[in-house]
C-alpha cells in the first residue's frame, strides 16, 4: 500500500465504513461476509467493515511515469474475535511497470 505516489495529482484514495453491530447490512457486507463464509467453510458476522480503494494509483516516484496506474481495494473485517482482509485488483492485475521501481523485491498481496 505504501508505494503509490499522488503527489502529482494523479489517483486517489478513498475508504467507506460499514458499522454493521446492531443495524441492518448494506449488500456490499453480506458478500464480503458470503466470500469468507464460501472460502474458509466457517460462520461469519461482521460487525464491522472497511473498504479502502486506490484508484488510479501511479507507482513511486510518480516523476518517471503517471500513465500506468492501478486500481485496487483492500477490505478489513471482524466480528469482534477473528479479523480478515480480502485484496481485490482491477481486471488486468498490476500495471506498475515493476522495472522502475525502487525496490527490486515487488509483492502483490500481503506478508
Amino acid at each position: 500500500w505504501g508505494n503509490a505516489d499522488f503527489s502529482r495529482g494523479v489517483g486517489t484514495t478513498f475508504y467507506q465504513e460499514f458499522l454493521t453491530l446492531n443495524t441492518a447490512k448494506p449488500p456490499f457486507v453480506r458478500d464480503v461476509e458470503e466470500k469468507i463464509r464460501r472460502y474458509l467453510r466457517s460462520s461469519y458476522s461482521a460487525v464491522w467493515t472497511l473498504k479502502i480503494t486506490w484508484e488510479k494509483a501511479p507507482a513511486y516516484t510518480a516523476q518517471t511515469d503517471t500513465r500506468r496506474t492501478i486500481t485496487y481495494q483492500a477490505i478489513l473485517t471482524t466480528d469482534g474475535f477473528r479479523s480478515y482482509v480480502l485484496m481485490l485488483y482491477k481486471d488486468g492485475g498490476m500495471q506498475w511497470d515493476y522495472t522502475k521501481l525502487g525496490a527490486n523485491n515487488v509483492l502483490i498481496g500481503y506478508t
